[in-house]
């Protein structure tokens, strides 16, 4: 694991070198999959979430002991705040996008749930930060391509437009995760930052399921190896290494990254769950696609000139 990060501005973006490169590519597969094997898992959404987090805390924290003790002796309980802040961030992502993957296509709910620069750079304006053409095209194209998919889904029935509606929550929350997350690795290495967020995750979800009466343990053996698979593939695959390389490559990077995974979760949705998408909600899907990639390369900043 890297050490932590140097402080990169909003939408800042560096060219990756091969082994950013590498990674990201590796991320992308991982995530890919956490929709449609989330899909598969028949017992409770907080559950599935509760484990991969408390797991992939778990097979961090000796890389932390064992390898970064010493960026723990300078750490102050304010230095954590913001790892706190995305955990709990996190925690709602995960409540409100997971339980959307079983109401509408594994797809449309991936195209919605990308959306997350969308609103991190609305969260930028409301701050006063003045946003340039190309991102504001980038907004109104992301939300035409949501507006298809939820007038498709209309026709499809009402679970499956509530389920529009989670994957956009789901968006939003997870924008606050990744404000919290770049703060917080100014400060934190990829490892503490990443036990201290899984760990605040898995506590609140563990309370919501406690409070919703669900329970976390008692699966299937079929269950447990799909929790599994989420774990290694979504959580320490997918989640770390973009956390790892957004030191290195930015945000804006990282963020066109995660774009890839609209196509790579359809695709696997259609070879392990044998699930189309409507033909109608594939012009939605492409729309939001295309707008994200706008917001996210629109957020670029200008070149500095060169010297004379």
């Amino acid at each position: 694991m890297t050490g932590a990060a140097t402080a990169a501005p909003a939408w800042a973006v560096t060219r990756p070198g091969s082994r950013d490169t590498a990674l990201m590519a590796v991320a992308v597969v991982g995530v890919s999959f956490s929709g449609p094997l989330t899909a598969l898992v028949t017992t409770s959404f907080l559950a599935i979430a509760f484990w991969r987090n408390a797991a992939g805390a778990a097979l961090l924290l000796p890389v932390l002991l064992l390898r970064e003790r010493g960026a723990l002796a300078g750490l102050r309980a304010r230095d954590l705040t913001s790892s706190v802040v995305a955990g709990l961030f996190l925690a709602a992502h995960f409540a409100a996008w997971l339980p959307s993957l079983s109401m509408t296509t594994v797809a449309a709910s991936t195209a919605l749930v990308t959306t997350t620069p969308v609103w991190t750079a609305l969260a930028a304006r409301l701050s006063g930060v003045e946003l340039p053409a190309q991102v504001w095209w980038g907004l109104a194209l992301a939300v035409l391509g949501a507006a298809l998919i939820a007038g498709v889904d209309v026709t499809v029935s009402r679970e499956a437009l509530a389920g529009d509606g989670l994957a956009l929550l789901g968006a939003i929350c997870a924008g606050g995760y990744m404000l919290a997350g770049a703060r917080a690795r100014e400060r934190l290495t990829t490892s503490a930052y990443s036990v201290t967020c899984y760990s605040v995750c898995a506590v609140a979800l563990a309370a919501a399921a406690l409070l919703a009466d669900l329970p976390l343990t008692g699966f299937s053996a079929r269950d447990w190896w799909l929790i599994a698979a989420i774990t290694v593939c979504a959580q320490l695959l997918g989640h770390t290494l973009l956390n790892l390389v957004l030191s290195s490559v930015g945000p804006t990077v990282v963020g066109l990254a995660i774009l890839l995974e609209v196509p790579g979760a359809l695709l696997v949705a259609l070879v392990l769950l044998q699930q189309v998408p409507p033909l109608l909600a594939l012009p939605g899907m492409l729309a939001v696609v295309a707008g994200v990639a706008l917001v996210v390369r629109g957020g670029r900043p200008a070149p500095e000139p060169d010297p004379l």
